[in-house]
């Protein structure tokens, strides 16, 4: 039975209202407060900034979604992050939203921060801070401050990204204060608007208390001290808008990067109605349906040259363009196949014959540098004597070597389920995708809800029967639907969202674009390495 598309239709006006709430940040109250001070808010200078009617592509809207309840929430981790384009030139921006908390970093910000600095590194692009933070929230510091991938790790970024040619520019467009003031000095160069900026390491009460000054912030740390005594900011501007405007005038000058050339022709829409995919997805996610008919309209004139068609055919693999560029699809084939061999496979399950086809178009596509696209509606590996036997393993092992060590860029759209190995076949997050977001529809999770919440339950039961405990029919009925209750919530895209375990979530109807705004954006980077898969299991 085919999903209504009325049903599709409601969980993707679901995902607008939900984005719609998280753009609030704070609340417009808090909003009023920011434009009463003279200041815009997050998003409002993120509009200014980048070119009229184009396209910004968030990251981690739904960061924090649902975590630190218990201090109020942290709407989309406090800071707004995406890729956008600055006259013409493709850019990485975060903004502060110090409509949360004062912008304060909560350990999912910290995450954030840095996931937008490992996208600025890997596609080489130019990455502007609008800073605007009260520093670290206190009450979770510890998870904040000292470990590898916490604040510092921002900084030590700041340095590199230096060393490798990535420009930086901060714009200081309210509180800036202690570690963080590293942020903007350590950026080749920083600007500070009058009034509303200010920038130290120690705030005037801190100084009170340290040395006994008394002193006011502004004369410690704002923008006349710091352009015209310390020469620690290089630009003074009178307002938001000024400032904004200024970076835009620095960005406009910047000199051409060096390309890496992934084959570009002019878009073409696909012929097959996208809005189709609204009912090519079945109600129940353990039936099947023809993936094909889902990639025809995601890809130009919705037509894909296909790879060993005939062979391996729980995965498609073929090469067609999206919004214009080349691209190798890899996507889990949902339907039922019934192969020479006279038996059946299973939809959205890797077989050796699949995996080994998967391998060999890897590698296909990094000797022709074609970027890759994961299409994920997986269950994993298939299991069983005849599957062991037939050496599963090797076959597995040799497409995650191959995907692993490929030097084209990856992205990788969660459509469906995306389950255990599955996952890191299909280039989940531990593999480096430059962008991996969901459908509303997808599932991430070690296994199905009814697999895990049934294996679960016989775990407890075990355990409650080594302790002596026997439990009804009745109470084991309760039990299951608590366990399957809480991991049917582990299992939504929105809880890995909000994690950052993936980059969003997106209406179907986005991907052509999200798949063509990564793509952009890695063709700034050159492919600086050889392929190369290292020992290769056969």
């Amino acid at each position: 039975m085919a999903i209504p598309s009325s049903s599709i239709k409601q969980l993707s006006d679901s995902l607008q209202e939900k984005l719609k709430k998280v753009h609030e940040g704070g609340g417009q109250k808090k909003a009023q407060e920011q434009r009463d001070k003279g200041k815009l808010t997050a998003w409002e200078r993120i509009e200014a900034l980048i070119d009229k009617d184009t396209h910004f592509q968030e990251i981690g809207a739904f960061a924090g979604e649902g975590m630190y309840e218990e201090y109020g929430g942290c709407p989309s981790g406090g800071v707004v992050a995406g890729i956008g384009y600055i006259k013409n030139r493709l850019c990485v921006i975060l903004a502060n939203d110090a409509t949360v908390k004062a912008g304060a970093w909560f350990p999912i910000t910290a995450k954030k921060n840095l996931r937008a600095q490992e996208i600025a590194m890997e596609n080489k692009l130019p990455i502007i801070y609008l800073v605007d933070s009260a520093g670290v929230f206190l009450p979770l510091q510890h998870e904040v401050f000292p470990d590898k991938e916490h604040f510092g790790r921002m900084f030590r970024n700041n340095a590199h990204m230096s060393s490798m040619g990535i420009v930086q520019i901060a714009a200081i467009m309210g509180s800036c204060v202690a570690g963080g003031a590293y942020l903007p000095i350590m950026s080749d160069e920083a600007l500070i608007v009058d009034k509303t900026g200010s920038i130290f390491l120690a705030g005037s009460y801190l100084v009170k208390a340290a040395i006994g000054e008394e002193i006011d912030n502004e004369t410690l740390g704002g923008a006349s001290t710091h352009t015209e005594i310390s020469g620690v900011v290089d630009y003074k501007c009178a307002n938001d808008s000024e400032c904004l405007e200024k970076i835009r005038n620095i960005i406009d000058k910047l000199g051409a990067p060096n390309l890496a050339g992934y084959s570009k022709t002019d878009a073409l829409a696909p012929k097959d109605n996208p809005e189709d995919i609204y009912h090519l997805l079945p109600a129940d996610r353990t039936k099947p349906y023809d993936m094909l008919e889902i990639i025809k309209r995601l890809v130009d004139n919705s037509e894909i040259e296909l790879y060993k068609e005939l062979y391996g055919q729980t995965i498609i693999c073929g090469l067609a363009r999206i919004e214009g560029w080349a691209v190798g699809i890899i996507a889990n084939q949902r339907k039922i196949v019934k192969t020479k061999k006279a038996e059946m496979q299973m939809g959205g399950v890797i077989y050796s014959d699949s995996a080994d086809k998967a391998a060999r178009f890897i590698m296909n596509c990094n000797q022709k540098k074609i970027p890759l696209v994961f299409l994920q509606d997986v269950s994993g590996f298939m299991v069983g004597s005849r599957s062991e036997q037939g050496g599963i393993i090797k076959d597995g092992a040799k497409m995650v070597n191959a995907m692993a060590n490929s030097v084209v860029p990856k992205f990788t759209i969660l459509i469906g389920n995306s389950y255990g190995a599955g996952n890191y076949a299909m280039c989940g997050k531990a593999y480096d995708p430059r962008l991996i977001y969901a459908w509303p529809t997808a599932q991430l999770a070690v296994m199905s809800g009814a697999s895990a919440a049934k294996t679960l339950l016989q775990i407890k039961i075990s355990t409650l029967k080594a302790k002596g405990k026997e439990i009804s029919k009745e109470e084991e009925k309760k039990l299951l639907e608590e366990i399957s209750a809480q991991y049917e919530e582990q299992l939504s895209p929105y809880y890995a969202a909000a994690r950052l375990w993936i980059d969003g979530i997106i209406d179907p109807l986005e991907t052509r674009k999200v798949i063509a705004t990564g793509i952009a954006a890695a063709n700034h980077a050159p492919i600086e390495k050889a392929f190369n898969v290292g020992v290769f299991q056969v």
